[in-house]
This record gives C-alpha cells, structure tokens and sequence, in this order.
C-alpha cells in the first residue's frame, strides 16, 4: 500500500524517487558510532538478533524460536539477513542513480537464506555465550522461507552485498551492544 501511494505520488512530481525493500536487517557500524539500541519494550515480540543478545547479557533467560516443522533442511525458517553496512551502501547507490520520472524499486538483500538455527548458533559463536533456545509451535501464517532477489540492484545500480558472513555481522553488533547497554542513552 505505501509503495502504491508513492508511485501514485510520483506521477504528478518531479521528485526522484527511488524505493528500497529491505530484508532482515542485522549488525552495526564496523567503527562502533552507530547501532541497534536495545529496545525493552520489544523483547518478546522483537527481533531475532536483539533477543539473542538479551540473552547473551542475562537480561532474558534465553530465546525462543517458533517453529520447528518447516519444510527446510533443518525445520526452521529461512530468511535473508542483510548487513546495515550494505544497507547504507544500497542507499547511496539509490541516491546516485535517483531521476525524476523514474522511479526505482529494488529488493535490498543477500539473495540467500539462513535458517533460524543457523542464526542462533552464529549468533552463540559471535557472542561466547551458550544461550538458551526454547522451541515453541510455529506462529500462523509464518512462511518457511523468504528471502530476497537482488538481481535487479545489481544489474541497475551495480550493488551487491558485501558482509555476508553472519557470525562476524553479529560480533561486530555484539561489540556495540556490549559498549553500549543502555543504547544511546547515557543513564
């Protein structure tokens, strides 16, 4: 729906526009100035990697994964996790080849799947900790596998992505979380 109000936007301005449909977003700045804060308020419902670093720091007794009996190799779900350093550098590329009139929409990922348990043991390695996993029944609607199709931003922006290697995302977005417990904010 928001894509379609745009594009309907677009029709009647000279705006360059450009959207960008992003995947499962994880990690952090690789210097250490930006990061996910963690967000309390999100803890049971939230994302995979904020909750595997709850976790990891004892804030929560472990995660919990719902799902077991998809048809993937190992029953969990597949999804795309897309690195915040690629994002940033899909915008850039969006911004550069923006033009009025024509408006680009582009799938923001690695094209490849990683199941859920493939996360929480990269997510384990990257933290050292042995975190709990608790397997509970599979949310309705939950597809088995979704992951992205970035043949177009490659063929039409030259971008793919770069930091595909899911523990060393995770450690670097675990150093900010350990330098940062309280996310941004000083108390």
């Amino acid at each position: 729906m928001a894509e379609d109000m745009i594009l309907d936007f677009s029709k009647n301005s000279d705006m360059a526009i450009m959207i960008l449909r992003y995947f499962n977003v994880i990690g952090s700045d690789p210097e250490g100035r930006l990061g996910e804060a963690p967000r309390p308020e999100l803890r049971e419902q939230g994302r995979i990697s904020g909750a595997c670093f709850d976790a990891a720091r004892g804030i929560i007794p472990g995660i919990k994964v719902k799902g077991t009996d998809y048809k993937t190799h190992d029953g969990t779900c597949i999804r795309d996790y897309i690195d915040v350093t690629d994002l940033v550098d899909a915008h850039v590329k969006a911004l550069q080849h923006a033009k009025p009139h024509n408006v680009g929409i582009y799938n923001v990922g690695t094209g490849k799947g990683r199941s859920v348990k493939e996360f929480v043991e990269a997510c384990k390695k990257a933290t050292e900790v042995d975190i709990k996993v608790e397997y509970l029944p599979r949310r309705p609607g939950d597809y088995a596998e979704v992951f992205s199709d970035p043949t177009k931003i490659r063929r039409e922006l030259n971008w793919t992505a770069r930091f595909t290697d899911l523990q060393e995302s995770l450690g670097i977005a675990w150093r900010w979380q350990k330098a940062h417990r309280n996310g941004y904010s000083s108390s």
